[in-house]
């Protein structure tokens, strides 16, 4: 079944695709888990700074990795040709990443798609100047509004209070490698994802997509937003799963 989402163009897919996006999503389901169940086990008190700051690090970039897996479920590229499975890992990524609805966000990235960088779009500030505090803010609201911030609210504050309490698990821990690698992560995948690739332009937009790709390295795109700066691309060929952009870069 193909995914709900537009195609403008076409790239062909092979089973051994299929297997790769499952290895993938998994792999960072995995790392994401492992990680937080080490780090949540150590004493911060006992460990150099160097090695805490790169475990942040490592959290925000893994955290943004959940979103990313969940955003190639909704192309329907983890699992080519099965719509349940890829529902299934993007819901599971979602809801570890902040316990959001998947279906919402499927919902509004169709839209996204559909009417890039416009009215329509619920990912876009009207003013596609605007200082990017400022569209942040309203982007999260866009995303977390009516049940969506009250079940993830609520939901985030019960886990914390239970792995507080119920678990023993620090304080300290469960904010370095929980919770502030979450809220910088989602700046990091609005400032790389979202600000800069649609954001207009002084002499406006000059391409169907409204959107602009970054001119970083292979590498770093990837540390920086799993290749999510590379965003012409993206919407140029949107059946490719992020590990393939570069192939798909624009001159």
């Amino acid at each position: 079944m193909r995914s709900t989402l537009p195609y403008p163009k076409s790239i062909s897919h092979t089973p051994s695709d299929s297997l790769t996006g499952v290895f993938v999503a998994s792999t960072i389901l995995l790392f994401w888990v492992g990680s937080l169940i080490f780090l949540f086990s150590i004493n911060v008190a006992h460990v150099p700074v160097v090695f805490i700051v790169l475990a942040v690090l490592f959290r925000i970039f893994i955290q943004t990795g959940l979103f990313i897996t969940a955003h190639d479920a909704m192309h329907g590229l983890v699992f080519s040709g099965n719509r349940k499975i890829n529902d299934f890992i993007g819901s599971v990524a979602i809801a570890l990443y902040a316990l959001l609805p998947y279906k919402v966000l499927l919902k509004k990235h169709i839209m996204h798609h559909r009417a890039p960088a416009s009215a329509d779009d619920p990912d876009f500030f009207a003013d596609g100047t605007s200082n990017p505090v400022v569209w942040y803010f309203q982007f999260m609201k866009g995303y977390l509004d009516g049940k969506s911030i009250w079940f993830s609210m609520i939901g985030i504050t019960v886990i914390f209070h239970s792995l507080r309490w119920l678990v023993q698990i620090p304080m300290s821990n469960l904010l370095l490698f929980w919770v502030v690698p979450s809220l910088i992560s989602s700046v990091q995948l609005f400032y790389f994802g979202i600000y800069l690739p649609h954001r207009q332009p002084e002499g406006g937009y000059d391409n169907r997509h409204r959107a602009r790709s970054s001119n970083y390295p292979v590498l770093w795109s990837f540390i920086s937003c799993y290749h999510f700066g590379y965003h012409w691309e993206h919407h140029e060929y949107p059946n490719l799963p992020w590990y393939r952009l570069p192939s798909g870069r624009k001159d």
